[in-house]
């Protein structure tokens, strides 16, 4: 049998503790994920799990071997790399993201990505909630932030920046135009909207060295940027938007730009994976790709 599938079945059971799990996660029949484990037995001479109809553990032996056939595992991914640094890309990438960003940002960039590279497969997964990358088996995860999950691996690929926005419609019911909205502290006599994932309460903005942190009234919050983005369209409130949502629409006149020389805090988009080990071609090709399509094309 393949010993670099022994191996990832073997380091997949230490971590999901279940054969069922395993063989759901690395798309396996649960009797293979169980010949693996057997035959990774027999070429170590050692057993390597307790296993008990409620649950598997790992034997002494196999603790002690977890790390070594990490980083052995780790060589071949190494060694198998720069025997293919000449071979196309292929194979399945599976990749998670927020809705508003893959929405406006990551599809067009996937869509050039994948006519780059025809024999690339990707699963997106949209979602403005924190993915567990393990139990998804996801292999790539974009997010914004300002301090990204310490136990993720990864790098900044983006700057993202945001404006504080409201529809004529919204503005003319305040009775208000844009100029009268002149500091930051303004905003707490205005209906806001809240982003549930960020800042929906108190609103962090900076002029120069002067910095104004403004706790706003919130009677609408929702959890996702798009849906947030309409509500603010059709008149409900003052938001705080990223400026690859908003910018079209300010464009437009749809949105008014409010405290233009008020600066919400820069966020930056990171492209996160769950270890350093194992990351594939396709992986590392990805960001790569995606860092310089945003450099290129800005929003």
């Amino acid at each position: 049998m393949d010993r670099v599938i022994a191996a990832q079945v073997f380091i997949d059971v230490a971590e999901s503790r279940s054969f069922t799990r395993t063989s759901e996660r690395l798309a396996m029949s649960r009797p293979m994920v169980t010949r693996y484990i057997e035959a990774m037995e027999d070429w170590l001479k050692v057993r390597l799990l307790h296993r008990t109809t409620r649950k598997i553990s790992l034997t002494s032996a196999g603790e002690a071997c977890l790390k070594d056939v990490e980083r052995w595992l780790e060589q071949a991914d190494n060694i198998t790399t720069l025997a293919n640094t000449g071979e196309e890309l292929s194979g399945l990438l599976r990749i998670t993201a927020s809705v508003s960003f893959g929405y406006s940002q990551l599809m067009p960039a996937i869509q050039s990505f994948m006519a780059q590279h025809p024999k690339i497969s990707i699963d997106i997964d949209l979602e403005d909630s924190t993915a567990d990358l393990t139990e998804k088996r996801i292999d790539l995860a974009l997010r914004i932030a300002s301090n990204p999950d310490p136990q993720l691996i990864g790098k900044p690929i983006a700057v993202c920046e945001s404006v504080l926005v409201a529809s004529p419609a919204y503005l003319e019911k305040a009775c208000k135009t844009p100029s009268e909205i002149q500091h930051p502290q303004d905003l707490i006599n205005y209906e806001c909207l809240g982003y549930k994932n960020f800042e929906r309460h108190i609103w962090h903005l900076s002029q120069n060295e002067q910095f104004e942190s403004v706790s706003v009234h919130c009677r609408v919050t929702i959890n996702e940027a798009t849906a947030l983005m309409h509500a603010t369209l059709n008149g409900m409130g003052i938001s705080l938007q990223p400026t690859y949502l908003a910018n079209r629409y300010i464009k437009e006149g749809r949105l008014h730009h409010l405290l233009p020389e008020w600066k919400p805090k820069d966020l930056s988009v990171y492209a996160l994976y769950s270890s350093r080990k194992h990351l594939s071609p396709n992986v590392r090709a990805l960001i790569d790709y995606l860092e310089d399509y945003l450099a290129a094309h800005p929003w």
